[in-house]
């Protein structure tokens, strides 16, 4: 009972605001992890170095300078020197996330991992209905897209009409019978 209420102690929402897309991956920084596993930065990142094996490249790495400078502008996080990281922050995928759990063995890391886990995956299949959603879009537009050109076409056709009913007319021959060899029309 006590581990179910450890899982609530974080919301969705809270993990959520955690993730970012770096390289094309929804990845987690070392700092916001240790606060949720509730371990210091120095202790999750001592962990990792004992066990690199555990942690190849597509399941974590270290930010560069550019991406870290980019991070801390869009995030407004302090500077070096004001209590900001020294040091460039180690940022995990969801791998990454789930050995995390492993090496730190404390009962909430593993808790709190399968939290993260079960949030990446609702963020992955909200993901996948917006696919479907952007498809049904671009379908509808697509569409539109070629009733807006069969309108145009439609007035054009009605603006050359109406350029050939303003144009006086010439004058036509007359058609119909003739009575008593005069031309209809034309009787003196």
């Amino acid at each position: 009972m006590n581990g179910q209420q450890n899982m609530q102690v974080v919301p969705d929402e809270v993990v959520i605001s955690k993730i970012y897309q770096i390289r094309g991956q929804k990845v987690m920084l070392d700092r916001d992890l240790a606060e949720l596993y509730g371990v210091e930065t120095k202790r999750l990142k001592e962990q990792v170095k004992r066990n690199q094996d555990r942690f190849p490249p597509p399941y974590m790495f270290e930010l560069t300078e550019r991406e870290f400078a980019t991070l801390r502008s869009q995030n407004a996080t302090s500077k070096e020197g004001r209590g900001g990281s020294r040091y460039l922050p180690m940022v995990f995928t969801e791998h990454g996330v789930l050995q995390l759990s492993n090496v730190l063995k404390s009962a909430r890391a593993i808790e709190v991992s399968f939290k993260i886990i079960d949030v990446f995956v609702k963020l992955r299949e909200m993901l996948s209905g917006n696919t479907a959603l952007k498809l049904e879009i671009e379908y509808i537009k697509n569409r539109l897209n070629n009733q807006d050109k069969n309108m145009e076409i439609v007035f054009q056709y009605l603006d050359e009409l109406l350029e050939k009913k303003e144009q006086p007319a010439e004058p036509r021959k007359a058609i119909g019978y003739r009575i008593g060899g005069e031309k209809e029309g034309n009787s003196k």
